[in-house]
């Protein structure tokens, strides 16, 4: 670095920050230094937020990315060469992807409780399906919506915070319980601080919520409630959905019931088998009377679980963002205790072992703001606690059990 760019530099640094001492590195000659300054002293302002703003913009032009940090109590800024330029994506792969995600989810929805005849003859097949039409629509614009609306909420306050990022990518997965595996962005350039990672990790879940609980409702007063089997013929099976504290209240607000409700509930006093039943979906309420799901409040179900899904506190997850902006690098000291339990629950459902994988895998990294002197505020520390008790509030233990006629 040259001794007049070093000087502009330093004045750059000097309109945010009371310099103390500076630490010149060779990322050429030592690239495991890897920056190009390290100025320690005190902001002169408390508005760490601006600071960054505003001495990002002044390094752009020098092909300089500024990193704030918290040693030693003082605070740090690292200078590291290069800026991050997003590149285009190709909205394209976006349309076709949604596309096919429509169709495979308005399969699902047909094939939802499906009663019509199974033929080999095609014709046959076809007019029945399309009969079953209506159905897969509701269920199909149902979920989407849900879908939508969550992706957006990430996608808008990713635009409102000026963070380049993509435009969902579905995922279909024809002839599943759902069609689709959901959807994902990409942020195209790192967060800049905490109170930014927090705003687009709970956006999603905020808004795909608003929007599934009215259509569970819906959905939950379109429904009927039936008498289930004692016995499951041989050959037939039986799926029964699982419960979230907010689901089971939401039965309750529409039937004025708690469902499922057992045939007996044994030598248990009910709250004990409540307990029992809510984290291991045993023992199976047959003889009993349960809601028998239209599919628009399938698909609020549906809502609800992707909704604690993601807001699992781990990783690059919606979850992993807001524990991280609340508890920063120790948040990572929770994720034995969150293998530990998707283990355990495994036991009840097989389904929390590939969740255990993929937070094994890849949950123990958490995304790393480029300001980490910014700390959350107030109202957003709020937030992150209201996002951590809509977790446990969605939280499904056992998502689905079925249960096969021996």
């Amino acid at each position: 670095m040259y001794p007049t760019q070093s000087e502009q530099i330093t004045r750059l640094v000097a309109q945010v920050m009371s310099v103390e001492s500076i630490t010149w590195g060779n990322p050429g000659n030592n690239p495991r230094q890897g920056y190009l300054a390290r100025y320690q002293g005190q902001l002169l302002s408390e508005d760490s937020a601006s600071c960054y703003e505003t001495l990002a913009a002044a390094l752009r032009p020098l092909n300089i990315t500024p990193l704030f940090r918290n040693e030693d109590d003082k605070h740090t800024i690292l200078l590291v060469n290069g800026v991050t330029n997003p590149s285009p994506s190709n909205v394209w792969v976006n349309v076709v992807l949604f596309v096919l995600t429509v169709i495979s989810v308005l399969i699902s929805g047909i094939l939802y409780n499906y009663e019509g005849p199974v033929s080999s003859n095609a014709g046959v097949m076809l007019r029945a399906l399309v009969n079953n039409l209506g159905s897969g629509v509701a269920f199909a614009v149902s979920l989407l919506s849900i879908l939508l609306a969550h992706e957006f909420g990430h996608y808008l306050m990713a635009r409102y915070h000026k963070t380049a990022a993509t435009l969902p990518y579905f995922v279909p997965f024809p002839f599943s319980p759902f069609g689709t595996m959901g959807a994902v962005i990409f942020q195209k350039e790192s967060h800049r601080n905490k109170r930014i990672l927090l705003d687009i990790g709970l956006a999603g879940p905020l808004a795909g919520l608003v929007v599934a609980i009215p259509v569970l409702l819906i959905g939950l007063s379109l429904s009927n409630i039936d008498t289930l089997p004692r016995v499951v013929p041989s050959g037939d099976g039986l799926s029964l959905e699982g419960n979230s504290i907010l689901y089971l209240l939401a039965k309750f607000a529409v039937f004025r019931q708690w469902l499922p409700e057992p045939a007996s509930f044994g030598n248990l006093p009910p709250l004990l088998y409540w307990l029992r039943y809510f984290f291991t979906g045993l023992p199976t309420p047959l003889g009993g009377r349960d809601v028998m799901l239209h599919p628009v409040a399938w698909a609020g179900w549906a809502g609800l679980l992707v909704t604690a899904l993601n807001l699992i506190p781990a990783g690059q997850l919606d979850g992993g963002h807001i524990i991280h902006g609340l508890l920063g690098r120790r948040a990572s000291a929770l994720v034995p205790f969150i293998l530990a339990a998707s283990a355990l629950l495994g036991l009840v459902w097989s389904g929390w072992w590939l969740w255990a994988l993929l937070i094994f895998f890849l949950g123990r990294t958490y995304a790393e703001p480029l300001d980490q002197i910014t700390q959350l505020d107030p109202r957003r520390k709020a937030l992150a606690v209201l996002g951590l008790i809509i977790f446990v509030l969605v939280f499904t233990p056992v998502p689905l059990r079925a249960v096969f006629g021996s």
